[in-house]
């Protein structure tokens, strides 16, 4: 078995236990999305694969295991955790990593290498997918009404297109972010 289908099974397994934080949702709603963007971002931009895979899989596991709150750091404390159990490559591991410690688009993060870029813009194309979560967030989580959740969301979103590295990411991404904006940009005129 492959240390990608390893981690693969580590996230699903996580995500499937009782004790995780949001329940088995992210598993199909966030991380397949988040290695299939990976996936295509990577064929399109190069990098090394196996890095980005691993990193796509394990970016978010702090937040299952343990919360949202700092799940950048949290995160790489346990996808390390899991790659030197698995024997990987640590010049692969500092990668790994530094990809899953920066890749939050909503911090003043510095994104370096081609494998981090992509996990970045990968991890933020995956909100135009699921607006959804964005709103239940804004409105469950930060007790918003949904008049103030749509302008949050308006605000995110613009910010996330903003710091979308690659002109592909916006490619993938053009005509749901327009679709979303004119939607929102009715809404928050309320």
């Amino acid at each position: 078995m492959t240390i990608i289908e390893k981690a693969r099974q580590f996230v699903e397994s996580e995500c499937f236990k009782p004790t995780s934080k949001y329940g088995s949702g992210p598993y199909v709603e966030h991380f397949l999305p988040m290695v299939k963007h990976s996936k295509k971002l990577s064929s399109k931009l190069g990098g090394n694969l196996e890095v980005i895979l691993i990193a796509a899989w394990l970016h978010d596991i702090g937040s299952i295991v343990i919360g949202r709150k700092d799940h950048h750091i949290t995160s790489a404390k346990i996808a390390k955790k899991f790659l030197t159990e698995n024997n990987f490559d640590p010049e692969k591991t500092k990668l790994v990593l530094d990809c899953i410690r920066n890749h939050r688009q909503s911090t003043e993060l510095d994104q370096k290498t081609l494998e981090e870029k992509i996990i970045a813009d990968a991890d933020a194309i995956c909100n135009f997918d699921m607006l959804p979560g964005l709103f239940y967030a804004s409105m469950v989580v930060e007790k918003l009404t949904p008049v103030e959740a749509a302008k949050s969301v308006k605000a995110k979103l613009q910010n996330k297109w903003r710091r979308l590295h690659f002109k592909e990411s916006r490619e993938l991404t053009r005509g749901k972010y327009q679709a979303a904006m004119l939607l929102l940009e009715e809404i928050t005129k309320l």
